[in-house]
């Protein structure tokens, strides 16, 4: 008899909850489009969530190729220098007198946020709408820029002194004078020295044709991007010698610049372009990678002559690809 007076109860409770789930079934029927609009909502709420971090990476992504826009236009597809580590004013003397000097090479300001524009000299002038031909950098601090051409000497000794002294050069190869060992150079780059074009062969670049002179200048441009991993930016003509043709040969080829100079350094010796015998803030050095047979003297040599030179003077050595 509990059984039997139960089974109502159970049929009751069942029947309840039958009617609930209908009812539930119908009202989430009737409720779907609210029950859609919450989850679009939602959905619209996670969205927002996220689009900051989209629109985040999306400017991240823009401030990269900017950068590197700028690094293309006015700057850096060079490999940046290396940072440098920091020494003591005794570590530096010391590091100087290991190398035979008596004072410590200065050490350049930083350079400018934006990169002055270049001009070319009235004396090199070829005419308007060209990439300049600078031999010396606008600016009123007290630095010059080394240079050094062709590849001919490969002095390992060399290597140490721009390491330990941390001199800051740029080098203009031919491939006639540096395929022998690109090695050495590709050592040089990794010291934060920047490779840049100075055309396969050293040929008089305003005595050959415009097809000679594309050859000349994006040829190499090509071995030394294969070589060194980046592409020159900048690019000197041999002897210094170049027409209208030839700038505009080298900016189709990537140059920006065609730097020459107003110093030569030697072994023993610098040879001024100004009648003061005194460099001027921004000047550009020419010297060479020669040895013993070519001035008597080694690249060490040279290094010191110039480090020497500029110290007196109270001027420091920077970049040139820091400005130009």
């Amino acid at each position: 008899m509990r059984l039997i007076r139960k089974a109502p109860a159970l049929v009751l409770t069942a029947l309840l909850l039958l009617t609930g789930a209908v009812a539930c079934a119908g009202g989430g029927d009737a409720s779907l489009p609210a029950a859609q609009e919450d989850m679009a909502g939602l959905g619209q709420l996670k969205g927002q969530a996220r689009r900051p971090v989209q629109g985040q990476e999306r400017r991240e992504e823009q401030d990269r190729d900017e950068q590197g826009r700028e690094e293309d236009e006015g700057g850096e597809r060079q490999a940046p220098a290396p940072p440098k580590l920091k020494q003591t004013p005794e570590q530096r003397l010391a590091a100087a007198q290991r190398w035979g000097l008596d004072q410590a090479p200065l050490v350049a300001p930083p350079p400018p946020r934006e990169k002055p524009r270049l001009t070319t000299p009235e004396w090199a002038d070829q005419g308007p709408d060209l990439i300049p031909a600078p031999a010396r950098v606008p600016t009123e601090q007290k630095i010059a820029f080394l240079t050094i051409d062709d590849g001919a000497a490969k002095d390992r000794e060399f290597l140490d002194m721009v390491r330990d002294l941390q001199v800051p050069l740029s080098a203009f190869l031919t491939d006639e004078s540096a395929a022998e060992d690109y090695g050495y150079f590709r050592d040089l780059h990794a010291l934060g020295v920047s490779i840049q074009n100075h055309t396969l062969h050293h040929p008089q670049m305003n005595h050959i044709s415009e097809d000679e002179q594309y050859t000349e200048i994006c040829g190499q441009q090509d071995i030394l991007e294969r070589e060194i991993g980046v592409r020159p930016t900048l690019f000197r003509p041999p002897f210094g010698d170049f027409d209208a043709g030839t700038l505009a040969v080298a900016e189709e080829c990537g140059a920006r610049a065609a730097p020459l100079w107003n110093e030569e350094a030697f072994a023993d010796r610098m040879d001024f372009r100004h009648d003061d015998q005194r460099f001027h803030p921004g000047d550009i050095i020419l010297t060479h990678f020669n040895g013993p047979k070519a001035w008597g003297g080694t690249m060490c040599d040279m290094l010191r002559t110039v480090l020497r030179k500029v110290t007196e003077q109270g001027y420091a050595l920077a970049r040139l690809e820091d400005y130009a």
